[in-house]
């Protein structure tokens, strides 16, 4: 499958691509910055998922809340999401509201500050910290998307730290801190539109030129520092966390290839086969066979700079304990580490990524997501066309190496979830026990 693909750039260095579909008529805006939680400074934490709330909060020509509004009265869905490497924007919207769509795109990127208040960053920075407390400090095993980066990542490096934020620095954010952030990363320069669905292509072009052309490029932004890290752990790292938890559960990391590598594509095809859907080697053994999980699955972060993380997830069954399952996970590493793979486990494991792939392409959001991911990322949209292609060329030998190299002990982070004592939990129930080893 070959989607159309239209790209330029305007005068102030905003990239856009376009590709029309006009099988239905909608059509979806969306708009990457180049900007996540790895830009944060020490002591300024969770300023781009801040961010991600800000920008709802209303323009220069738009209240508080009515870019919601807008869209949702035009028939449209909308939302924002942060990454540690990006943050983005979303509408799809019926095709005759293409330009309230990147309207209300422009007119943020353009004008935000001038609406900006106290009060608007104080209502969010509460908003916030309730939404760390429900998905994250109150939600079982929810710390793990701090808890596995801090982990795996030295202290020092910009994937480190919690994307969410931490209380205190949330607390510490002041309008200035907020407004220069804006300032140095959501500018034209550091962003990618995409536009995917039914349009026309020269109303688009123009629409994009008339909205966008005059917000002004950038200062540019100070580039992140200390990404590369050696290709393993160099040992076993293994941290044990009591939570209110019900099941033990074990996230087991490796070092990978970044995002866009060949080697990506191997360790992508790798975790397929280990934990991709109920044909996997994780789940048939696990779940099926032994019955020692409840669940399992593997899949890599996506990481484009430094470092990917290529991760295994498995939940124990009420009787096993966290021994056991480590145990039971590591056996299935280790023979897979021994024995390599099959042909027949790696043209399974491509045609379930392909599947996935294609399904998500028929969707004008997700294509216009995965346009603006591979420009942002990899700095060329075209790219899009050509995942098949890659994951077809990989090979069994491929992956079998892939595995005797990069699933060893010499490369492995553990992060145990296993159900906090009762009378823990009784005695302090904001205590969160963790040791490492």
């Amino acid at each position: 499958m070959r989607i159309p693909i239209e790209s330029f750039c305007l005068d102030n260095g905003l990239v856009v691509t376009l590709s029309r579909d006009n099988t239905a008529p909608i059509v979806a805006v969306n708009l990457w910055y180049h900007v996540g939680s790895a830009n944060e400074r020490v002591g300024r934490t969770g300023f781009a998922h801040l961010f991600e709330h800000m920008l709802f909060q209303g323009s220069e020509h738009v209240g508080a809340n009515e870019h919601f509004e807008l869209v949702q009265r035009a028939g449209g869905t909308l939302n924002g999401s942060t990454w540690l490497e990006r943050t983005n924007y979303f509408e799809t919207v019926p095709s005759n509201q293409l330009a309230l769509a990147l309207w209300l795109e422009a007119d943020r990127m353009g004008a935000l500050l001038p609406a900006m208040t106290q009060k608007k960053l104080d209502t969010q920075r509460d908003v916030v910290k309730n939404e760390r407390r429900w998905s994250v400090d109150n939600q079982p095993y929810g710390t793990w998307w701090e808890r596995l980066p801090a982990l795996v990542f030295p202290e020092s490096h910009p994937f480190h730290h919690s994307l969410i934020g931490s209380m205190e620095d949330l607390s510490e954010a002041s309008l200035e801190d907020v407004e220069q952030f804006f300032r140095t990363y959501y500018t034209p320069d550091n962003a990618v539109l995409s536009i995917a669905g039914d349009f026309d292509s020269a109303e688009a072009r123009n629409l994009v030129e008339q909205y966008f052309g005059s917000v002004p490029r950038g200062a540019g932004k100070p580039p992140l520092e200390g990404m590369e890290l050696p290709e393993k752990f160099g040992e076993t790292l293994r941290l044990v966390v009591e939570d209110d938890v019900s099941l033990p559960r074990l996230y087991m990391a490796f070092r990978s290839p970044v995002f866009g590598s060949e080697g990506y594509y191997i360790a992508s095809v790798c975790g397929a086969i280990l934990g991709m859907r109920r044909g996997s080697r994780l789940y048939r053994s696990l779940v099926r066979e032994k019955q020692v999980a409840a669940d399992t699955t593997a899949f890599t972060f996506d990481l484009a700079k430094g470092s990917d993380l290529l991760i295994v997830d498995v939940t124990a069954r009420p009787e096993i304990t966290v021994d056991r399952l480590q145990e039971e996970v590591e056996h299935e590493i280790d023979i897979l580490v021994s024995d390599g793979v099959t042909q027949e486990e790696v043209e399974r494991a491509v045609a379930l990524i392909q599947t996935d792939m294609i399904t998500a392409l028929q969707s004008a959001s997700e294509r216009a997501d995965r346009l603006s991911m591979f420009a942002t990322l990899l700095g060329d949209p075209s790219l899009i066309n050509e995942q098949a292609d890659r994951y077809h060329s990989v090979t069994a030998a491929q992956v079998s190496e892939f595995a005797c190299e990069k699933l060893g002990p010499d490369n492995r982070a553990l992060l145990l979830y296993v159900p906090r004592p009762e009378r823990a939990v009784e005695s302090d129930a904001d205590l969160i026990g963790a040791t490492v080893s």
